[in-house]
């Protein structure tokens, strides 16, 4: 998706959701690496939880793009698609930790 950011940015002239998009989208990862060092069980379950809210917010921002027509059909449904994967994952991750 920072590929994607650079088209809009550079390409399409698209600043503020490409923006907005390439920050939820690279706080996943940021937070699965600080979660593997975490402090604590709890600290753990925190980071892994927010990765799965800037993973959420991702999948809002490609509607966004898609609905205002700077991103294409095929485009919205691969990263879209790659989003709700990335989803369950976390999902599954915060559920078992949990237990």
């Amino acid at each position: 998706m920072v590929n994607l950011y650079r088209e809009l940015a550079y390409n399409q002239k698209e600043y503020v959701m490409s923006k907005q998009l390439l920050k939820s989208v690279t706080s996943i990862g940021a937070n699965i690496r600080e979660a593997e060092f975490a402090q604590s069980k709890l600290d753990f379950i925190n980071k892994m939880s927010i990765s799965l809210k800037e993973a959420n917010e991702t999948i809002y921002w490609l509607d966004l793009l898609f609905e205002t027509k700077f991103i294409d059909k095929k485009t919205f449904d691969n990263y879209k698609s790659k989003s709700e994967e990335m989803i369950k994952l976390l999902v599954s991750i915060v559920k078992s930790a949990k237990e």
